[in-house]
């Protein structure tokens, strides 16, 4: 972690004209946390998506000493598909603090309910979280897998996210307690001009309404890093442009008990009634009322209309104007053309990532 923090401080600073707003702020909350032992509550960050290299450029802000620090950096969802096809790189992914996550489009593991989302609000939590005495083993991993058992033990610090591969589950660590995870609830990259936003997924709701504690959130603005990475850049494709503008606005941090607080009542109501016919349930375990329901869907709809609210009001600190309210509707994006990626019928371009 510390050699790629490095290496995108060297480019945001050595290679790009660079703006940091609310910075100063927002390292005042990583010093509050720098201890896992005096932790209160997690912390999520969320912010827009335009450029594959957004994760882990943007942290490239960050003073090279918070990357001395595991423990008090960001942990990540990165998509499994892409980035732990092989054992290299799930060993880079892994040590990068990044989760293993299933995409619906590639996957029939992925969706909001999938074990990685568990793991997250576990991480968010106050853990360690570990796997009852008599859960099953993990399955034995051929060399040639790309999975990363955990070799101090047989499998009580793992977790599957499809029943058969293995990787370390970070949420079984004491020192990961109420840690700090990063979003990006769109879910996909989007370039477009106006710098308008995608409507967000509602995995975001689920870290929100079942943290426990709530966490603090930050929302983030981040503009430029899709003209260093643009989707129609040509050959070598691979490098990031230098010389770039790259502006990275962090939002004040949001009690998360005043900005939901009415929306996790509702869910703690809905839980409890749920735990009171079946028994009590595991942090970031649910059935299927609390994952189908009518009044589950509206929770995560208007929570997730909230958490996209908030960045935009960060958006607009940049002096941009508010974009259509029904922006944050997926219906809206009908507008787009067609599932695929690439460029759009609106003129945005996106791309999975």
């Amino acid at each position: 972690m510390t050699a790629v923090a490095a290496l995108c401080r060297g480019f945001l600073l050595g290679l790009s004209t660079t703006e940091f707003t609310g910075l100063d702020g927002f390292l005042e909350v990583l010093d509050k946390r720098e201890d896992p032992a005096t932790r209160e509550r997690g912390l999520l960050t969320v912010s827009n998506h335009v450029c594959v290299l957004d994760d882990p450029l943007i942290w490239g802000a960050l003073p090279l000493r918070y990357a001395l620090n595991p423990e008090n950096h960001r942990w990540g969802l990165g998509s499994y598909d892409l980035c732990f096809t092989n054992k290299p790189l799930s060993m880079f992914f892994s040590l990068g603090q990044v989760l293993p996550t299933h995409r619906s489009a590639y996957s029939q593991h992925g969706g909001l309910f999938q074990p990685t989302i568990t793991q997250a609000i576990r991480l968010l939590s106050r853990g360690p979280f570990l796997p009852p005495n008599n859960a099953p083993q993990p399955p034995r991993l051929p060399v040639r897998s790309p999975d990363l058992a955990d070799p101090f033990t047989n499998g009580h610090l793992t977790f599957s996210t499809n029943g058969t591969d293995s990787f370390p589950a970070p949420s079984a660590y004491l020192n990961r307690r109420h840690s700090w995870v990063h979003i990006f609830p769109e879910g996909m990259i989007h370039q477009k001009e106006d710098r308008t936003m995608r409507y967000f997924k509602w995995g975001v709701s689920r870290l929100i309404l079942e943290s426990e504690p709530c966490p603090d959130i930050v929302p983030v603005w981040v503009e430029g890093p899709d003209q260093v990475m643009h989707e129609t850049r040509e050959f070598p494709r691979f490098l990031p442009r230098p010389g770039k503008n790259v502006s990275i606005t962090f939002g004040n941090v949001l009690d998360g008990e005043k900005a939901f607080g009415d929306l996790r009542r509702r869910w703690q109501q809905m839980r409890a009634i749920e735990e009171g016919k079946s028994g009590p349930m595991e942090v970031g375990v649910l059935n299927d009322v609390l994952k189908y329901s009518d009044e589950a869907v509206r929770l995560r709809e208007e929570c997730t209309l909230r958490v996209r609210a908030a960045v935009l009001d960060v958006r607009r600190t940049r002096g941009h104007p508010d974009e259509d309210p029904k922006g944050g509707l997926a219906a809206t994006y009908a507008i787009e053309g067609g599932k695929g990626e690439g460029r759009k019928a609106d003129g945005s371009i996106t791309r999975e990532a």
